[in-house]
Formats: C-alpha cells, sequence, structure tokens
C-alpha cells in the first residue's frame, strides 16, 4: 500500500517537474509572431512615398489652381464701407462673354485676355489683376451710357469710374421714386433691371447708398431724411436681389442729405441731390494714370 502510494507521488512530481516546457513554448511562439509583425512594418513601399511626394509637389506649386494672383496675395481690400474678403485677382468676366457662354456661342472676348505669366512676380501679377479689372470697368460704363441714351435717361444717369470703382448715379425724380416715397416708380424697373444683369456678370462687392436733399421730412412711415434714404437704398437692394444678384454682394446704406454733389439752396440742386448711387467696389490697387493724364496734371 505505501509501495503504490509512492510510485504515485513519484510520477506527479516527474509530471509538475516538465510542466514549464508549455510555458517556454508558448513564449517562443509569441516572440516569433512579434519578429513577424516587425520584419512586416520595416518594409516600405518605395513607389507609394515616391507617388505622394510628386501631389504634393504639384499641390503646392500653384499650377493645380488657376489664377495665382488670389492665391499668393494674402487678405482683401477692405471698403470703406462694405467689408468684404475679396482678393484682388476675383474672377471678373466681361459682360459680352459671359452672355455668350450663357447662349452656347463663343467669341472673342471684347478686352484683351490678360494672363499671368508663371515667372511673373507678384507686383506685375497685381498690376494685371488691376488692368483686367480696370478693362471690365470701361465696358460696363460704355454699356450703361448707350442703354441710358438709347431709352433717353442719360439726363438722369451718370455712370463715371473713380478711384474707389465704377459709379452708377442715378437721379431719383421722375424715374425711381415720387417725392417722399420708398416705392419703385414702374418708369425705372427697366433701367435698373439692366443694371443688375450687367453686374450679375462680374463679382465685385455693390454697394447701394440713397441720399436726399436738406428739405426736412416727416411722414409716420419716415420721420427723417436719413429714414428715407435708407428705404430707397434698400428698396433698390431688394429689386436688384429679386432679380438674381447675389445678396451677399450687396450693401445698402442711406446717407440722406450728407455728402451733397450741388448747393440746396436752389430745385436744381436739391434735385441732383435727390439720388442713389451704385457702387461696384474695386478690388484690387487702381491702375497708374495715363501718359496724357499725367501730362494734363502736370500742365
Amino acid at each position: 500500500m505505501a509501495r503504490s502510494r509512492r510510485a504515485r507521488g513519484h510520477a506527479a512530481g516527474h509530471e509538475n517537474d516538465e510542466r514549464w516546457l508549455l510555458t517556454y513554448a508558448d513564449m517562443i511562439t509569441l516572440l516569433m509572431a512579434l519578429f513577424m509583425v516587425l520584419f512586416s512594418i520595416s518594409s516600405v513601399n518605395i513607389s507609394k512615398y515616391q507617388t505622394l511626394q510628386e501631389s504634393l509637389h504639384a499641390a503646392f506649386s500653384g499650377s493645380v489652381l488657376p489664377g495665382g494672383v488670389s492665391i499668393e496675395q494674402a487678405g482683401g481690400t477692405v471698403s470703406k464701407v462694405v467689408l468684404p474678403s475679396t482678393s484682388a485677382s476675383q474672377a471678373i468676366m466681361p459682360p459680352s462673354t459671359a452672355a455668350h457662354q450663357a447662349k452656347g456661342t463663343s467669341i472673342a472676348p471684347s478686352t484683351p485676355k490678360l494672363g499671368v505669366p508663371k515667372g511673373s512676380t507678384h507686383a506685375q501679377r497685381v498690376q494685371q489683376a488691376a488692368q483686367l479689372e480696370q478693362s471690365q470697368f470701361v465696358e460696363l460704363r460704355a454699356r450703361l451710357q448707350a442703354y441710358a441714351k438709347a431709352h433717353g435717361f442719360a439726363r438722369d444717369v451718370r455712370v463715371s469710374i473713380v478711384k474707389q470703382g465704377l459709379l452708377v448715379q442715378v437721379l431719383t425724380d421722375r424715374l425711381l421714386f415720387n417725392s417722399g416715397s420708398a416705392t419703385l416708380d414702374p418708369q425705372g424697373l427697366p433701367l435698373l433691371a439692366e443694371i443688375g444683369s450687367l453686374l450679375e456678370q462680374v463679382g465685385n462687392p455693390i454697394n447701394i447708398t440713397g441720399y436726399t436733399d436738406s428739405i426736412p421730412q416727416d411722414s409716420p412711415q419716415f420721420p427723417s431724411n436719413l429714414w428715407l434714404s435708407s428705404g430707397r437704398a434698400d428698396t433698390v437692394e431688394q429689386f436688384l436681389t429679386s432679380r438674381g444678384l447675389n445678396s451677399t454682394r450687396v450693401y445698402a446704406i442711406g446717407r440722406g442729405p450728407l455728402d451733397p454733389v450741388a448747393s440746396n439752396a436752389t430745385a436744381g440742386g436739391r434735385a441732383l441731390n435727390r439720388r442713389v448711387v451704385i457702387e461696384l467696389v474695386r478690388v484690387g490697387p487702381p491702375p497708374p494714370p495715363s501718359r496724357t493724364t499725367q501730362e494734363r496734371r502736370s500742365s
């Protein structure tokens, strides 16, 4: 009996002494798996890294995005009234070209297409963008003046190009509003529709400013001239945006009797002061004066 117990005890002790082999085998297996994972991670696909390098180089070289002026120029030009974030090279398509493209036809642009050479400097790019913008203003002025003359509005519509941009000044009497009213007169709607269709083809910000004369205004709807001028500016803005003009580009404000262009002592002067000015804000620097202008100033 005792002998059998010793035999079983001896066999059990021999089995416990060899159990460490299982743990050792498990550790070796895990180490082999670890080394295989490390080896697979250390294998680098050189071709993929070369492709990534070429893509990044092409993206940051400026050849992917056209019109390098807007990408290169930092920030936009802040107007004295509107605060848009617009770059100096914002795309401004000639009205004649845009109209033909909308119809699916092709035509040579009426204004020269000023490209931006790849090797040109930043100052040259800005100057070329300013010249392109100026050419757009010249074409818009010619088309608006021709429309006003053809429809008998030449006396009430004045279009000019100034340092701030393109100004379209419309006298309110007999054309846009009746005395003391901010409701549009039907006879002025075609003119505003033509102005809106032309301004829609360019991307510059737009300021709409209403002005009045100095005669006090006192009515339940408009207790002052400032209220009346603001109401008229808002009415013009609502009409233009309802015809498709992007409302984020338009800013309306009333100035009342401020900034008169003529004396309020006469009826003719007061009529000139009652006006609505639509300003196409210049987003780039004004072009340098021509040689003829410089000669006139020097003389």
